[in-house]
């Protein structure tokens, strides 16, 4: 309908222009009613005659498509809009149009040339990736590889499009791909010349700062395994007139600026330059790679310079001639070496030669003018072929050549104002490729016909064949110029008239109106007016023989030799692998100019021309146009002008035009059947034929059938077609989707109308309960209110008449009351005045009292306040002093005793008062009773004596006085006691509380100390843990880098030995391969034979090859040997770092531990030391006295030697039980420590009890040392002090001396770190001691017996001696003095022993000899026992090289499936362990170096095999850690039994071999890494990216024609998510089964995942097709299926999920909305995983699938650039999916013991016998 058509009308400014048709176009209507973007209407005419329509436009969903070729209506304006969409909205600057990669130049620096980009292309189609340079160049590499036939890339475009950056980044990708496989590096030299042509070839034009004047060719040679081995460059059409002439704003070559700014320099003073330039010559210095000597690149800026004095030469004209004299004239003779005169001469004057006479003839000012320029252009000439022919000569190869890539730069189609010779013959050039590159495509359009087997139609398209034989047929322009040439008198008015004449009537030639010089050709591209004035002088291009010959003779060699080869035509070298076509060089060749021979420029240009179209049309063409998008060099802004007029002028537009006129889309069957199964009928689904459904919907669907054809594989489709298609496919989604709105907006209707009629009638029978439940309320409520108002009623009433009675009974009785009352206040008050004056009177004497009393005590306690500041003040002066302690502590035992002797002092008072009252009582009673006695006997006696009774009574009342004052005495001092314990108490408890204050303070600083303490330890064990890390993957690329080496040490000696194969006679000789590889991995200065060895055998092939190929290769060796010996240097450095490290983090850790606890385990190792030397001595002189005893029973000759024997057996004993005696000593003091040790761990519940306990330890310490201990306790009875409050004081005492201690706390710290590290020191110089002597003691097993005896008595009595001595240091002194005197009876019996050794020293050497002899004639008879395997192996020496064959080499991984895991590195440690118990170091360092030395040559022939490197990898780990667990250091001991304990290695620490297995066991995770990367690696993209996982998710959009060859040609190569999870699953069960470590499988799978996400997340940055919302979904869905099988093989603790999250957060970012700002910021947030740059990238390659899905604006991308300008994230867009994590290799003991190990019978280790 016309709502929908869209087309495009010409404009005059955009050159074409949207609009849409708003009225429908009928048959023989005059005009469109069209609608333009801006909603202004415009008619648009029809030519009725020619009936030209305007273009349709595409879809918007085939807009942005990286093919133009996929494009439904293929058209100029729908090629221009594509290019600016992609160019100005995705910044996409590469498109394909077919075979054409169009490259538009952004005038910016785009991160898309990295090497993880070239790493990225790199074998994959070209149709798969996103247009680019790398694409086109691996494409020509591979078919390369594929075809085995040399390519071409066709580079072109005109100048300042971006053609020679191109070329290099082309260049560029064949040198990293296709390296070099020698060291000569080629490619490096190939990219080094680049710099050098740009100085010499390229000048700033008005249209490019950095343009080519001249085309290249560069061949890049390979060789069978396509690796670069030389190149050969050539050179078209150098613009020599440059040198002399420049238009206006532009310049000459960049050299002669260079060289003027370096002017300055100290080597360029001889030149005589002045610095008018500020540029700096460093792209110059890149000439040294290419084998240019110092002295030839002094001569070079030598004729430069010279060229400049030439170019300013002042010419003056004579009388007679012209003369010529300047000192510019001088320094150009002088720099080139000529003679000055003769210079001056021949550049004024020429010779005539006639057939009788030679002439001289002087010259005119022009003419000198001419000559002096055309002298100038040719030394620059010939300078520029001769620095060729260097580059030549040093990128080209004595090597075969097997094919070659070349990259042709040459300029493009050229039109100026101005337009000479060099715009002709460039354009003459770009006719000849023009030509070229349309039969190519024509012929391909014709391949791909005839492979589909399809109706061939013949296409026409454009033929320059005729403007071609304009230029170079017979009698063509370039023949009329060259005959012109030959007349004496030509001139290019005659050359131009003669055209005229000549070509009037030719199609492509015309005569402008305005000029009768000049002359027009109608080029493919464009008309082109030429200036034949300069035609005839730079065709001659003539140079005078004398100058040239002066130039020759020139004292400069270089000079001389640049103008000696002139008269003969050079040819460059082709070598022995040169392709079928003859490659000549295109440097003009310059004869002299009085021959008649010389051929013109235009010759020369013409027959190079040639050349180079044979060289094109001998290999495939792969095409590179290049888009200048404006003239001002501005990024990213795009003039459709000028893209159009270069569109026209390369040839897209013509390949558009060749593919629009057949069937330009092309769709394979199954791609088709995917995308347009809509349309189809359920009928139609139900077939298995796809090509029958398609064919049958395309005929229901299009009536015409010429519209498309049916291929063999693919249906090929005309113009328009596809979009037709598009339209009913979009039409029938629309009409689904109305469908189903329809449906869905009825439901939810019905929906909504339901609901609301349930809500309505709920709400109905609610409302009408609620209104009965109300009328019944309010009747009910009536009814209540009538019953209270009754009550209510008659309450009111009776209220009232009992409120009146009562108020009547109350009144009266209150009146009778009141009068009572009044009289009794009356009396009342009358009393309290009495009582009140008494009070008053009373209060007021005791008030005056009081402040009397209260000024008193005021005054007392100022004065004594006063007094006390004073002594406070001295007592804090006092407390400062460093001797306060002590005498705080002498107070304190003063106040003790005082307190002990005042209590006594009460004690014995209060006892005498006691005795005193019970004294006075007692006679009291006796003299009462006594008086009682003499009264009655008075009485009976004397009844009537009152005087005497009177006398007695008053006595009595006398003594009764003196019994109450001793009463009252006993009640005051009573009372005075209670007062003075109830002050104790109250003391008592405020120290109490003090007390507790204090433990809380106290608390809460160790608290604080204990939580900075911990704090600052995890600080620093983080640090130390990044550290470290950071140290091992430094570590492990200098490993990764030392395997490298040694790699390219091993193929530089294949190489020698090929190479000497080669050169020597029918014969072979095998290079000795038994040399040791590990020698740069070991320290042990004895291993450092194998490099003699290896030099040796280098120095032998020197001799064998020759001397001259052998040096280079000596270097080459003595270079990576230097290499490998920094290497191990700075390895050794790393190591020492990381020791340091270990150590000083250790220390950090046990700066908490308390000084005993480490006391206690030094003594407990020590104790230990010394148990084991105790019962190895034991053992020994058990040994030694049954030697004896065999001795003395062997000989019965002599009864003295039997008694001394006794005698010596007698004193050994008494030194054992000495021995034993100690040994006991030293349990018990062991024990004194455990006890010590537990009643501490008791009291390390409470900080502040630990504080308090070891205060009241130094205290008693202290009175220990002053010897009142004992006094001390003895008189502590804390319940009697308690009782008379003197507790209170000492406890004073002693919180005072808390507080002192406390403030000297972190003092005694420092002090107790420093004697725990001088504790250290001690251990270590004793373990040194203890090394001393078991190295001494090994030296005395040589020795005789009799000397064995006396040495080993006295080194272990000396030994013991010492070890005792620390034993004493460490403990209690009591020990010391026990210690002590067992060392002085050792020492006795030591001399005794010597005494008596000395005396039978001879009679025990006979008994030797006796003995051996006897050994002698006894040995074949003696059997041995059968007795328990110990876990060891036995072999001989010669059979080692057996053991490594069976065990390594020839071991295959199924051979010891079924046996244990890990059974060959058990197998070689019980190896070792032999060979330590016998004590051979010799044999444990030979078969360790042949372990090593085997498996890595096991790894190198098995360098593919995953189950082979996974094997060896578990067994170089598990021999790693049974020499670490079996090593005898307690750390790798804390898991082992008894048994295995009893397995440890005895004489030899292995530690250095433990170091070279940990390089051994990284070098062969990292071959394990690439081995699983590279089987992963081709799965990666088709399984986790292209899979459809989710059935009919995806939607396949239309594709050109690089993705259907491509996919042709590769066929169907696809794997699948599960096949990848199959090999997951395949590497993970490999890994489980052959016993690898668990963690060293996570971190595999974990490196793994890596590069999953990296190559997955590196392809979809780079491929359009692959973003979008399907694929975004189909991705999550994959991820999610990894995930789970993380799960399920229980590795998500590795870390692998964490690696899959750029992965996660790009496929969501592909689902997530795009529209506002809120899902800019949630896009923000989310993608943290992400860098700005991949995005931005993703964003701007997000591409719809249907119509329905919205394109992502330039406004949204631009809001997420400023939401992300402060993320500081790397400047690179791709991940570096090679990069590797460090390993670790955790220690993992095992829990087998050697003794359990069974050796199979399939291994044929019989030769091992059992220990």
């Amino acid at each position: 309908s016309a709502g929908y058509t869209r087309v495009w009308i010409p404009d005059p400014d955009d050159v074409w222009r949207s609009a849409e048709i708003i009225k429908d176009y009928k048959e023989g209507d005059k005009s469109l009613q069209l609608k333009l973007e801006d909603e202004t209407l415009y008619e648009y005419p029809i030519d009725l005659q020619g009936n030209e329509l305007p273009f349709l436009r595409n879809p918007d969903i085939l807009v942005g498509q990286n093919d133009l070729t996929a494009l439904s209506y293929l058209h100029e304006p729908a090629v221009l809009h594509n290019l600016k969409v992609r160019f100005l909205e995705s910044n996409h600057i590469y498109t394909y149009c077919g075979i054409v990669l169009v490259a538009i130049n952004p005038y910016e620096q785009l991160p898309i040339y990295e090497q993880d980009v070239i790493y990225a292309y790199s074998g994959q189609n070209m149709g798969d990736m996103d247009p680019h340079i790398f694409a086109v160049a691996e494409e020509a590499y591979k078919q390369m590889a594929r075809e085995e036939k040399n390519q071409s890339i066709i580079v072109s475009g005109e100048s300042g499009a971006g053609k020679t950056v191109s070329a290099k980044y082309a260049m560029r990708f064949f040198a990293t791909v296709g390296g070099s496989a020698s060291e000569t590096n080629i490619e490096a030299k190939v990219l080094a010349s680049s710099p050098i042509m740009e100085a010499i070839g390229n000048a700033k034009t008005t249209r490019n700062d950095n343009s080519s004047r001249f085309g290249k060719y560069i061949q890049i040679g390979f060789d069978k395994r396509f690796h670069i081995i030389g190149a050969n460059m050539r050179t078209y059409l150098l613009e020599k007139s440059r040198v002399v002439f420049q238009a206006e704003d532009e310049r000459n070559y960049h050299i002669f600026y260079q060289l003027c700014a370096s002017a300055s320099l100290p080597e360029f003073k001889d030149l005589g330059l002045s610095k008018c330039c500020a540029l700096v010559a460093a792209a110059w210095l890149s000439i040294v790679p290419i084998g240019v000597k110092e002295s030839h690149q002094m001569i070079i800026f030598r004729i430069i310079a010279a060229i400049l004095h030439l170019g300013n030469l002042e010419i003056q004209g004579e009388r007679d001639g012209e003369a010529c004299s300047d000192e510019h004239l001088s320094n150009f003779c002088s720099l080139l070496g000529v003679e000055h005169s003769q210079m001056q001469h021949w550049l004024c004057h020429r010779k005539l030669v006639t057939t009788a006479e030679t002439y001289v003839k002087s010259m005119s000012l022009h003419q000198v003018v001419n000559a002096r320029n055309a002298l100038a252009k040719h030394i620059y000439a010939q300078l520029f072929n001769w620095i060729v022919q260097h580059i030549n000569k040093a990128l080209h190869t004595t090597v075969k050549q097997h094919s070659f890539i070349g990259v042709l730069d040459i300029y493009g189609f050229e039109t100026f104002e101005v337009n000479s010779f060099e715009q002709f013959c460039i354009n003459y050039a770009n006719e000849k490729l023009q030509q070229q590159f349309n039969s190519h495509v024509f012929k391909l359009e014709q391949e791909e016909y005839m492979k589909e087997e399809i109706p061939w139609t013949l296409i026409d398209f454009y033929d320059n064949q005729p403007c071609i034989d304009l230029i170079e047929a017979k009698l063509g322009i370039l023949d009329l110029l060259d005959e012109e040439c030959k007349v004496p008198k030509g001139t290019d008015q005659n050359w131009a008239q003669k055209l005229y004449d000549r070509h009037a009537a030719s199609q492509h030639f015309q005569k402008p109106r305005m000029s009768n010089t000049s002359f027009i050709v109608l080029h493919f591209a464009d008309k082109v007016e030429y200036q034949s004035e300069g035609f005839l002088e730079k065709n001659r291009d003539t140079v005078y023989e004398e100058q040239i010959n002066i130039l020759k003779a020139s004292k400069v060699k270089m000079v001389a030799d640049l103008f000696q080869e002139e008269d003969t035509v050079p040819t460059t070298a082709v070598g022995k692998g040169a392709p079928r076509i003859s490659v000549r060089s295109a440097r003009p060749a310059f004869k002299a100019a009085n021959k008649e021979h010389r051929k013109t420029v235009g010759h020369q240009f013409r027959n190079s021309l040639h050349l180079l179209m044979e060289t094109l049309n001998a290999t495939t063409p792969h095409y590179v146009r290049c888009i200048k998008p404006n003239d001002e060099k501005l990024p990213f802004k795009f003039d459709p002008k000028r893209a159009v007029q270069q569109l026209r002028a390369c040839g897209v537009l013509e390949t558009i035009r060749i593919s629009a006129a057949g069937f330009p889309s092309r769709w394979s069957y199954p791609d088709f059947f995917n995308r347009y199964r809509v349309l189809m009928n359920k009928r139609d689904l139900s077939k298995n034929d796809k090509r029958q459904i398609c064919q049958t919907l395309l005929e229901d669907l299009i009536k015409d059938p010429d519209k498309f054809q049916f291929g063999r594989t693919k249906i090929f489709f005309r113009a328009g077609q596809v979009a037709y298609l598009e339209k009913l496919r979009a039409d029938k989604f629309r009409a689904a989707t109305i469908m189903i709105q329809k449906t869905v907006r009825g439901w939810l209707q019905r929906t909504k109308y339901q609901r609301l009629r349930r809500a309505t009638l709920v709400l109905q029978r609610y409302a009408r309960g609620c209104l009965a439940r109300r009328l019944a309320e309010h009747l009910r409520r009536t009814r209540a209110a009538i019953i209270l108002q009754k009550q209510y009623r008659m309450l009111r009433i009776r209220r009232a008449f009992q409120r009146i009675r009562n108020a009547t009974l109350t009144i009266q009785a209150f009146a009778r009351g009141m009068f009572v009352k009044r009289i009794y206040h009356q009396m009342l008050i009358e009393h309290k005045a009495i009582i009140l004056q008494k009070y008053v009177r009373g209060w007021l004497a005791r008030v005056r009292f009081r402040r009397l009393r209260a000024a008193a005590v005021v005054l007392q306690c100022h004065l004594r306040r006063l007094r006390a500041q004073r002594q406070l003040r001295a007592l804090r002066i006092e407390a400062r002093s460093a001797q306060h302690l002590k005498k705080l502590n002498i107070g304190m035992e003063n106040k003790v005793v005082q307190l002990q002797r005042k209590v006594d002092e009460q004690n014995k008072e209060y006892k005498l008062l006691n005795e005193q009252l019970s004294m006075l009582t007692s006679a009291h009673s006796s003299e009462v009773e006594k008086l009682k006695k003499e009264l009655q006997q008075y009485q009976q006696s004397q009844r009537g004596d009152d005087n005497q009774l009177l006398s007695l009574q008053g006595e009595m009342e006398q003594l009764r006085m003196e019994l109450e004052k001793a009463h009252g005495e006993r009640e005051v001092i009573e009372d005075s006691h209670g007062k003075e314990k109830d002050l104790l108490r109250k003391r008592i408890s405020d120290l109490e509380e003090e007390n507790a204050l204090l433990k809380q303070e106290k608390e809460e600083l160790n608290r604080r100390i204990l939580y900075e303490f911990a704090r600052n330890t995890v600080e620093e064990n983080i640090q130390m843990k990044k550290e470290l890390e950071e140290e091992r993957s430094r570590y492990q690329n200098l490993v990764k880098e030392y395997s490298s080496l040694e790699q390219r040490y091993d193929n530089l000696r294949d190489e020698m030995t090929i190479i000497k194969v080669m050169k020597q006679a029918p014969g072979h000789r095998r290079n000795p391969s038994n040399q040791s590889s590990l020698e740069s991995d070991s320290n042990n200065p004895s291993i450092c034979t194998s490099e003699i060895g290896d030099t040796e055998d280098v120095i032998q092939q020197v001799e064998e090859v020759g001397m001259e190929k052998a040096a280079m290769d000596m270097t080459l060796f003595l270079k990576l040997q230097k290499r490998v010996r920094e290497l191990e240097l700075e390895r050794k450095k790393l190591q020492t770092q990381l020791e340091k490290k270990e150590q000083e983090r250790q220390k950090s850790q046990a700066r908490g531990i308390f000084s005993w606890t480490l006391i206690f385990h030094i003594s407990g190792l020590m104790r230990q030391e010394l148990e084991s030397e105790n019962k190895k001595l034991k053992n020994e002189l058990n040994e030694l006295r049954k030697a004896i005893a065999d001795h003395a029973t062997q000989n019965n000759s002599s009864n003295d030697m039997r008694d001394s024997y006794n005698l010596l057996l007698n004193q050994l004993k008494s030194a054992n039980e000495e021995l034993e005696v100690r040994k006991e000593e030293v349990l018990i003091l062991r024990s004194q420590i455990m006890k010590a040790a537990q009643q501490k761990d008791m009291g390390k519940n409470m900080v502040k009890e630990r504080v308090m306990d070891f205060l009241f330890l130094l205290l008693v310490c202290w009175w220990r040392f002053t010897g009142c201990l004992s006094d001390a306790i003895s008189a502590l009875d804390w319940g009697y002090l308690n009782e008379d409050g003197e507790l209170g004081l000492a406890y004073q005492g002693l919180k005072q001396v808390a507080r002192l201690l406390e403030a000297q706390l972190q003092d005694q710290r420092r002090e107790h770190e420093e004697e725990m590290e001088a504790l250290r020191n001690q251990v270590d110089l004793m373990q040194e001691e203890l090394e001393k002597q078991q190295q001494a003691f090994l030296q005395t097993l040589q020795l005789s017996p009799e000397v064995q005896v006396e040495f080993g008595l006295q080194q272990e009595i000396t030994r013991l001696t010492n070890e005792n001595l620390v034993r004493v240091f460490l403990n209690a002194s009591s020990v010391f003095q026990d210690l002590k005197e067992l060392l002085e009876k050792l020492e006795k019996n030591e001399k005794k022993l010597k005494k008596q050794l000395k005396i039978y020293m001879k009679k025990i050497q006979d008994f030797e000899v006796e003995r051996r002899s006897h050994e002698r004639n006894m040995q074949v008879a003696v059997q041995r026992k059968e007795k328990d395997f110990q876990g060891m192996l036995e072999y001989y020496k010669e059979d080692e090289p057996l053991l490594i064959r069976n065990l390594i080499t020839d071991l295959k991984p199924q051979a010891v499936s079924a046996t244990v895991p890990c059974l060959p590195a058990y197998i070689l440690y019980m190896c070792i362990r032999h060979a330590d118990y016998i004590n051979d170091d010799q044999k444990v360092h030979s078969l360790l170096t042949s372990t090593i030395n085997g498996v890595k040559k096991v790894l190198k022939k098995h360098h593919d095999d995953f189950e082979m490197t996974s094997f060896w990898l578990a067994n170089t780990c598990r021999l790693l850690h049974c020499l670490k667990q079996y090593s005898g250091e307690e750390g790798f001991m804390t898991q082992n039994t008894a048994k295995q304990n009893e397995h440890c290695l005895k004489n030899f620490d292995l530690t250095e071999y433990r170091q070279v297995l940990g390089h051994l066991s990284i070098q062969i995770y990292q071959q394990l890494i690439n081995i699983a990367g590279g089987i992963l690696q081709p799965m990666i993209v088709p399984a986790v990216l292209e899979n459809e996982s989710i059935q009919g998710l995806s939607s396949v959009k239309p594709m050109g024609y690089r993705k259907y060859s491509s996919a042709v040609a590769e066929g169907d190569s696809s794997y699948s998510l599960d096949e990848m999870i199959r090999q997951l699953n395949t590497f993970h069960s490999i890994m489980c089964d052959q016993g690898l470590d668990p963690e060293i499988i996570q971190q595999v799978f974990k490196q793994l995942f890596y590069m999953i996400n990296a190559v997955a997340l590196n392809n979809l940055l780079l491929r359009k097709d692959v973003c979008s919302w399907s694929t975004g979904m189909q991705l999550r869905f994959n991820i999610s299926q990894l995930e789970e099988w993380l799960r399920g093989k229980n590795l998500q603790q590795s870390g692998a999920a964490q690696t899959l999250e750029p992965l996660i957060q790009a496929a969501q970012l592909l689902q997530l909305k795009k529209k506002t700002s809120e899902d800019a910021e949630a896009i923000c947030s989310l993608c943290t995983s992400l860098t700005t740059q991949q995005i931005v990238k993703i964003l701007n390659l997000y591409t719809p699938v249907n119509e329905f899905e919205e394109r992502v604006t330039v406004a949204f991308i631009r809001n997420i650039q400023v939401n992300l300008k402060e993320r500081n994230d790397p400047p690179q867009l791709l991940l570096d999916f090679k990069h590797m994590f460090p390993v670790l290799f955790p220690f993992n003991p095992s829990a087998i013991t050697m003794d359990s190990i069974h050796l199979p019978a399939s291994l044929n280790l019989d030769f091992l016998n059992k220990v």
